[in-house]
């Protein structure tokens, strides 16, 4: 089964790789972008006895830093 996890800082959280992004569209002539956050898609093919809570687990101890990241879990 295919698991999608995605992370994104949480609010508040200054994100540089986001704002070289609206740089770069700004400079590439993209008009009317106010702000861009940027994160991680991670796609997980686990079995199907893998619970929510070890896919939560694998999330909060190695694929988000819940200090600063946020992250969402979807089961394809």
């Amino acid at each position: 089964m295919k698991v999608q996890v995605y992370v994104t800082l949480k609010p508040g959280v200054l994100d540089p790789q986001g704002k070289a992004i609206h740089h770069a569209l700004e400079g590439l002539g993209f008009a009317g972008v106010d702000d861009v956050r940027a994160g991680r898609f991670i796609e997980l093919e686990v079995a199907d006895s893998v619970s929510d809570a070890d896919l939560d687990a694998m999330c909060a101890k190695l694929l988000a830093n819940t200090v600063i990241e946020n992250y969402r879990i979807e089961r394809a």
